[in-house]
């Protein structure tokens, strides 16, 4: 499993319309395969703050199943126009305790 970490900021005063355009696009998302879970956090001392989690089956499943098909770019065409700034996005792995 790897955890997909997205930074996304937003346009100030656009908050509510992303995360409405994200709730349109999460099907498109979450129903990749290989997709796991989807979760969108917004942040409390900066709320024009994102942050998408998707638990992913490996690396491959994001880049060739989600981000070099069209789901990418329907995904991107719901929330893309609310950006301030290109996304950050790192892959993590667990650290075994």
């Amino acid at each position: 499993m790897v955890l997909e970490v997205a930074l996304i900021d937003v346009n100030p005063g656009q908050e509510d319309d992303f995360a409405a355009a994200y709730a349109k696009g999460h099907p498109v998302l979450a129903s990749t395969p290989g997709c796991r879970s989807v979760r969108m956090t917004r942040g409390v001392e900066s709320p024009s703050r994102f942050v998408l989690l998707v638990e992913w089956d490996s690396i491959e499943a994001h880049t060739q199943n989600f981000r070099e098909s069209e789901r990418f770019t329907t995904w991107r065409s719901h929330i893309g126009p609310y950006f301030a700034s290109p996304p950050v996005v790192e892959h993590f792995f667990d650290v075994p305790a």
